[in-house]
């Protein structure tokens, strides 16, 4: 059961689940943004509540909460692309969207973590340039196209998504970029039915709404580990906190079998998703995993923003127990508003 203090926010959070079940539909209209905003502005603000803890009907209601605010999502995406589309430069106009900052910040963060585990060979040379697989990209594929028009410039973007129509609207708006439209494709296509292509791509990034409950995740989760490539990176959206009740949370400890946790990153402001960095376990001729150099992770406290000195380093394990987390500042916002979880081994297997 919940703790008393935090009954006002499930009792918010289940009033405004009441209200959006009741709407005829989930459709961009006055009564599904106020709703919706509503309950964004309800679970942003930090909060120690575990929803893993939480009692059975409120698990319920926070299941189905999960995949309205996907559908509603789908369709907001689905409006907007198909808005953009209709002016001459679509790219040129993506401000339009009404939560096109909170893209640009979550996919500098995603950069910057990323960027602290590839070279920079990898992120800034065409010869060397990065493949890069984005699951669950959707008729709007705004992590896409800002990183590649604004930190990963080289790199080539394999989208992937199982409705035809989404990834018809979404090519429709890079097709007019010579650059992007060069370097972006996109496949129709459920990912459990995807192999050996994962083999080829240097970063695998997964939607936040792939797998919306957590048999659904981890079942992704499994069949990408198991066709990755070793030693290459994935990336996913999380949620942590009253934020779960938007989306689906990855637990690192249980949730990610086959890969190393490098890093988790749990914003506290408007960028809603928490981000989690691993790395597919390299294996020896006795499928025992490879201890590897970890990369450093350089940090530097400065008017209380984490920037840049003193060296976090260790080695790449199988850690027999999962890292802590600690609260600090990160480098990755300038207004330090991130709780890091970093690992820390006690063991090695």
């Amino acid at each position: 059961m919940f703790c008393q203090d935090q009954e006002p926010l499930i009792t918010k959070v289940c009033q405004l689940y009441d209200q959006i079940s009741r709407l005829s539909s989930l459709k961009p209209s006055k009564d599904v943004d106020t709703l919706f905003t509503q309950l964004v502005l309800t679970c942003i603000p930090p909060n120690p509540i575990d929803v893993n803890k939480l009692c059975k009907p409120i698990q319920n209601i926070r299941s189905n909460l999960i995949r309205l605010c996907g559908e509603a999502e789908g369709h907001l995406e689905s409006h907007f692309s198909t808005l953009l589309a209709s002016y001459q430069n679509p790219l040129q106009n993506l401000n339009i969207f009404p939560y096109y900052s909170n893209y640009l910040k979550l996919s500098q963060l995603e950069y910057n973590i990323l960027s602290q585990h590839l070279t920079k060979t990898n992120i800034d040379d065409s010869k060397t340039a990065l493949k890069i697989a984005f699951i669950g990209s959707g008729p709007l594929p705004l992590t896409s196209i800002v990183l590649a028009s604004n930190h990963l410039k080289t790199a080539s973007f394999h989208n992937y998504d199982i409705d035809p129509l989404a990834n018809s609207k979404a090519e429709a708006l890079v097709s007019s970029d010579p650059d992007l439209s060069n370097r972006m494709f996109f496949h129709t296509t459920d990912i459990m039915d995807v192999t050996t292509e994962l083999e080829e791509y240097d970063v695998v990034f997964l939607a936040a709404l792939v797998g919306m409950d957590k048999e659904e995740k981890v079942r992704v989760i499994r069949h990408v580990a198991k066709h990755m490539a070793p030693g290459n990176l994935l990336m996913l959206r999380s949620a942590h906190g009253a934020r779960a009740f938007l989306y689906p949370v990855v637990d690192p400890c249980t949730d990610l079998k086959g890969f190393d946790v490098l890093s988790v990153y749990h914003p506290t402001d408007e960028v809603i998703n928490s981000v989690v960095i691993a790395r597919k376990y390299l294996y020896d001729d006795d499928h025992d995993p490879i201890v590897l150099p970890m990369q450093s992770l350089t940090v530097e406290k400065k008017q209380g923003i984490i920037n840049g000195t003193g060296t976090v380093s260790g080695q790449i394990v199988l850690p027999s127990k999962c890292f802590h987390e600690i609260e600090a500042f990160s480098p990755l916002n300038i207004h330090g508003k991130y709780m890091v979880e970093e690992l820390a081994f006690e063991e090695q297997l």
